[in-house]
């Protein structure tokens, strides 16, 4: 379809703690350009701000027509106008990031999302979960996260932290936020049997060499503890949401997906479908896309 550059395009962002993916689509959200650059997260919030401001206006000056909004995925949770739960990058924290963006990109209708909830919302208006009234999106990749979809819209909470089971606990006792821990996400996330598999091996392993080492017994045994305790996450999850739906995504879906399903087929009274997402990649940065359509 031919851009109509009197309509102009929407601009979509997704802060990641590795990459910043940044892509312009039409009105209706179909992509036109995209680009993507490293976060470099030590260099602090400022330095990041600078970069993406001008990988925006970049990609932005080489799409034809004016930007007319702007949708943002970012980690961490947002709330009353800053970043909270964020400490990927220095300085992100308590940052009042819906202002300096908006700011800084010349346009006042712009939606922000922690990258969860963005990636539910790429599900619910393009994807796996089109059409739920009530649905549950679990995203396992570097964090484990989810998000609710009641009434057919993601539910934030009244903190903007609904969803946030990285915090779950796993058994009675174990320290939890109030310690600096979030221990279902130390356990089952990418970066946190990443961590336990360097302990476990004496030597620097990604979960990407945990995937492929699954032979090792050691590995194996380390995965599939961590694909029951999703299984079991989730079942209770669907227990009490009771969903139409359950749609799994993130970069490790694909790994837990059959651990998970069996779980909710054997425990929940009602067990709905449970499918991996359309979007599996770049689920943020395609809900950015939709936040942008949205805040037109």
């Amino acid at each position: 379809m031919k851009h109509d550059e009197q309509a102009g395009f929407v601009l979509g962002i997704d802060f990641g703690g590795t990459k910043i993916a940044l892509a312009t689509a039409t009105t209706t959200g179909e992509r036109l350009r995209y680009t993507r650059i490293e976060t470099r997260a030590a260099d602090g919030a400022e330095e990041v701000l600078r970069r993406t401001l001008d990988a925006a206006h970049r990609l932005g000056d080489a799409t034809p027509g004016r930007l007319r909004a702007a949708g943002i995925s970012t980690f961490g949770v947002v709330r009353d106008g800053r970043v909270h739960l964020a400490p990927n990058v220095i300085g992100w924290d308590d940052l009042p990031l819906p202002a300096i963006l908006r700011e800084g990109l010349g346009v006042t209708a712009l939606e922000i999302e922690n990258d969860v909830n963005a990636a539910a919302t790429a599900e619910l208006d393009w994807g796996a979960l089109q059409g739920t009234d009530v649905g549950l999106y679990v995203n396992l990749g570097t964090g484990t996260g989810a998000a609710l979809i009641v009434g057919g819209r993601v539910v934030p909470g009244m903190h903007g932290a609904a969803g946030e089971i990285g915090y779950l606990l796993r058994e009675p006792g174990e320290p939890g936020y109030a310690h600096g821990h979030a221990p279902l996400e130390e356990y089952t996330s990418g970066s946190g049997l990443a961590a336990r598999g360097t302990t476990l091996l004496r030597r620097s392993v990604t979960a990407v060499d945990l995937a492929a080492g699954r032979d090792e017994p050691a590995i194996a045994s380390l995965l599939d503890d961590a694909a029951a305790t999703l299984g079991m996450t989730v079942a209770n999850l669907a227990t009490f949401l009771d969903p139409e739906r359950v749609v799994v995504g993130g970069g490790m879906a694909n790994a837990f997906l059959p651990a998970i399903q069996s779980a909710v087929e054997r425990a929940v009274p009602f067990p709905p479908p449970v499918e991996a997402a359309r979007f599996l990649d770049d689920a943020p940065l395609i809900g950015a896309i939709a936040l942008a359509v949205a805040a037109l």
